[in-house]
């Protein structure tokens, strides 16, 4: 991480014209992976780099280099994660063959991310990143491009509401970096190709919802235990939806933008598991989710699940370019834990959800409760996470330290056992509060969806 770190400063400032400390940068990535195959590209372009004179090939094989020592320490903290829960994990499957993409645009956005490089995070101005415009345009009709222009047009829209970047006070290298490099690896033939595909017939056991929400997106990510029909290992896998949003829907009313595109979402609403027959599904465990592969089954707890199905399953593998330390997310059990409250947090400095930061104390290992990512469309609370006795959630790694994402837990409620899941509603709900939310959000669409109507009709 200290190399990494390094070429991200020698990033901030930019390669046009390196300065001693960013040549000290870039000769510290090339040393990280001596001895690796990378070692003879990696030296040589940290050196065009360091006089001034790198080109784009010399460019991608430093993000390249950058890329694998995240994946490096991506694999380490997996390991030791796989120690820590007793689970195998399934091994990485290579890609299939690329469809033939437009090399013309591949070679644009990568001149476009060179210019980036030469000019730095401080060099950023309109003129500069307003280059990835064009390519962006030309990419999106294109589905396989289309992953590479989605990145970009983020990418450049966030560089453009931070120019000019000679007045930036505070740059976020780590991010910027991560996208650059991603993106300019996706712009080599065949990085981008589609994982391998199989298919999935058995019983889902959901064990819950992980909201991501922005002003005009919304993503819910169903984490399961898949118990597949031949009898063969559990394994866990993921089911995804996506979908775009006006930045007034925001709360419960999001559920009824994700709910008609996903029928898994009322199960896990209503407890139940699902039988599936059929569903694509990937390598890394990710289900392409279709309903007419789908059916309701019986009722399934979640707790019950994972108390007996979760230690038994296999964790799903990582395909090699989404291997980074921001991307795990790991389905974990805790119970016997003691809850420490940060009394310096009380007013909620920090915290999205005005609780207290909380600590988990596991087998004497403190364990830092992430309640920000707890979403406001759900019941689960920071504080009845707060007096928990068991809980299921994510284990994450953030900022040199695991952090655990709470998805459901087990509380005592005026001396009643309770199940609290972040996704309880994600089916619908007659939550008062909840209810008011999505009347909000009805209104909001159906207007939206009117003058969207009339804009089309003109």
């Amino acid at each position: 991480m200290t190399a990494v770190d390094a070429f991200d400063r020698a990033l901030v400032a930019g390669l046009l014209r390196p300065q001693p400390a960013q040549v000290a940068g870039l000769t510290e990535l090339a040393h990280s992976v001596a001895g690796t195959p990378l070692a003879s590209r990696v030296s040589e372009a940290a050196e065009k780099a360091a006089s001034g004179v790198a080109s784009e090939d010399h460019f991608v094989a430093l993000a390249a280099a950058r890329t694998a020592l995240l994946g490096s320490v991506h694999d380490a903290l997996a390991s030791r994660l796989d120690e820590v829960t007793g689970r195998t994990r399934c091994e990485a499957t290579p890609p299939a063959p690329a469809e033939r993409q437009a090399a013309n645009l591949l070679a644009a956005a990568r001149s476009w991310l060179s210019d980036l490089a030469r000019a730095g995070w401080q060099g950023i101005d309109h003129e500069v990143v307003s280059g990835a415009a064009q390519v962006v345009s030309a990419m999106l009709p294109d589905p396989a491009l289309r992953r590479l222009a989605t990145l970009l047009d983020g990418f450049s829209a966030e560089l453009a509401a931070s120019c000019p970047g000679a007045t930036l006070e505070r740059i976020p290298a780590r991010r910027w970096g991560d996208l650059w490099s991603r993106a300019m690896l996706l712009t080599l033939p065949g990085a981008a190709a589609p994982p391998p595909t199989g298919t999935a017939t058995g019983r889902l056991l959901p064990l819950g919802v992980d909201l991501q929400e922005h002003a005009t997106s919304a993503q819910a990510q169903v984490h399961a235990v898949f118990e597949p029909a031949d009898g063969t290992a559990p394994r866990l896998v993921r089911a995804c939806v996506s979908v775009p949003k006006p930045d007034t829907v925001v709360g419960a009313g999001v559920w009824q933008l994700l709910r008609p595109h996903m029928s898994l979402l009322a199960a896990v609403s209503e407890g139940r598991s699902m039988g599936l027959t059929g569903m694509p599904v990937t390598a890394e465990g990710d289900l392409v989710w279709s309903d007419e592969h789908a059916r309701p089954g019986e009722p399934a707890d979640a707790f019950v699940t994972a108390r007996v199905a979760l230690p038994t399953a296999t964790d799903t593998a990582t395909a090699p370019l989404d291997r980074h330390p921001a991307r795990i997310a790991l389905p974990v059990f805790l119970e016997g834990y003691t809850i420490e409250k940060n009394e310096k947090n009380e007013k909620g400095e920090g915290n999205a959800n005005g609780g207290n930061a909380l600590t988990f104390t596991v087998a004497g290992q403190p364990l830092t409760v992430d309640t920000d990512r707890i979403p406001a469309a759900g019941p689960l609370t920071p504080e009845a996470v707060a007096g928990s006795s068991a809980c299921i959630g994510l284990l994450r790694w953030d900022a040199g330290r695991y952090r655990v994402q709470p998805l459901a837990v087990e509380t005592t409620v005026r001396k009643k056992a309770l199940a609290i899941h972040a996704g309880a509603w994600a089916g619908g709900t007659t939550d008062k509060a909840a209810v008011k939310a999505e009347k909000a959000a009805t209104d909001a669409v159906t207007v939206l969806r009117e003058r969207a109507g009339r804009l089309l009709r003109k």
